[in-house]
């Protein structure tokens, strides 16, 4: 739907007279409740509630159109002419201040201050609004009109915490310390509220400092290590928008470790092509069939299986590939009939540095992998290994496992 094709959501808040509206009212954020606007709104809802609604949506606007400024020119510059329909030019601060509220609404949505439904939400309040300015004896604010106005611009503006607009060079001082680092609530509060054009000028950086083979190496684990503090946090969008960026790098370039790596800690790598991805895992499956399955090759397997750990597990496994590789580590799981040599008291021998890793492995990935795994039922090599009480009490462990 295009941005024009405006939608309003149904807002669903527990209130069921005029006289309990005033208990949304706490959901404002501090600084606001201690302004002489949100008590006048206070004060006229009972006995005028068009004007209460009103000047409420005033101060959302008044809030989005502070953040913005905070935001600066240049991002909220970018965002007015990144995408069509393009919004009024910003070169400095009095445009924005000159921006009128549908178009200011729209741009708000843009920079990342408002989600998609909260600026449907907020562009159907602006309806509600410009009705009301027209107030005459045919129309004036419903009850539904006030909870909705009163409840969309309390939760999607004024309750929300005044921006403080995290800096690329915080962050670049961060990754350069001496020692491993960690990011502080306040920091990661600052990026998940940082418009997308700053949360991709971060990112950006930190995938380069990580790939960047004449960085100390401190430098780069420690960028590596804040991609996946973040990860979380960002937004579909900037993710896309780095991973072109990264895609353009690569060119045809086959994907080696270290690019897999640091794409799944910036949450990467479903956007990057199949087919690249395909030839890459499938080169770690043959590592994996150099290496073999057997336990006596045991101390090969952990360095082997805790890198697929790093690539995101399982999941990330293109179809094509992601049977074989389960295959390979349900056989290695499992094991093979003991009870001879110096292990004649044990049942199974299987690989121990393995087993641990494939448990976790299976069941952070279960949900992608169970169907392969109930189909090895029916597989030549796993049956002919079940065949045995001992090892066949394994291979139902790993079921157990991706079942659950």
């Amino acid at each position: 739907m295009s941005e024009e094709g405006v939608v309003a959501v149904a807002t669903t808040v527990a209130v069921t007279t005029i006289d309990e509206v005033p208990g949304l009212m706490q959901r404002i954020r501090p600084d606001w409740q201690a302004k002489n606007l949100i008590e006048r709104v206070r004060r006229i809802l009972p006995v005028d509630p068009s004007s209460a609604c009103q000047r409420l949506f005033n101060a959302a606007v008044r809030d989005l159109r502070d953040k913005i400024l905070i935001v600066g020119v240049s991002i909220a510059g970018e965002a007015a002419r990144a995408t069509d329909p393009k919004l009024p030019p910003i070169q400095n601060p009095e445009d924005i201040e000159r921006y009128s509220t549908s178009n200011l609404i729209k741009l708000a949505y843009r920079i990342g201050l408002l989600s998609r439904a909260e600026w449907r939400k907020m562009t159907r309040v602006y309806d509600i609004r410009k009705d009301l300015e027209h107030e005459d004896s045919e129309y004036e604010a419903s009850f539904e009109d006030v909870v909705y106005t009163f409840a969309t611009c309390i939760d999607a503006v004024l309750s929300k915490d005044p921006i403080t607009l995290i800096e690329v060079h915080e962050v670049k001082q961060i990754i350069e310390a001496s020692g491993p680092v960690t990011l502080d609530s306040g920091l990661l509060a600052d990026f998940e509220q940082a418009p997308d054009q700053r949360q991709q000028e971060i990112v950006q950086v930190l995938v380069n400092t990580a790939l960047r083979g004449s960085e100390a190496d401190v430098v780069r684990e420690n960028a590596y290590l804040v991609l996946q503090e973040l990860r979380d946090l960002t937004r579909n969008g900037v993710r896309l928008a780095v991973a072109k960026n990264l895609l353009t790098q690569l060119g045809r370039t086959a994907l080696d470790e270290l690019t897999v790596r640091v794409a799944h800690a910036a949450g990467l790598l479903p956007y990057l092509r199949k087919g690249q991805r395909k030839d890459f895992f499938a080169k770690q499956l043959d590592k994996l069939n150099s290496i073999g399955h057997r336990w006596t090759h045991h101390e090969q397997h952990g360095p082997a299986l805790r890198l697929f750990e790093e690539f995101g597990g399982l999941t990330e496994i293109p179809d094509d590939v992601q049977p074989g590789v389960v295959k390979w580590m349900v056989r290695c799981y499992i094991g093979e009939p003991g009870g001879y040599g110096a292990g004649i008291n044990r049942k199974v021998f299987y690989s121990n540095r393995a087993a641990p890793i494939i448990e976790d492995l299976f069941l952070n990935s279960r949900a992608s992998i169970q169907k392969i795994v109930e189909g090895l039922q029916s597989d030549k090599d796993v049956r002919r290994s079940c065949e045995n009480e001992h090892v066949n009490r394994r291979f139902q462990g790993l079921l157990d496992i991706v079942s659950s």
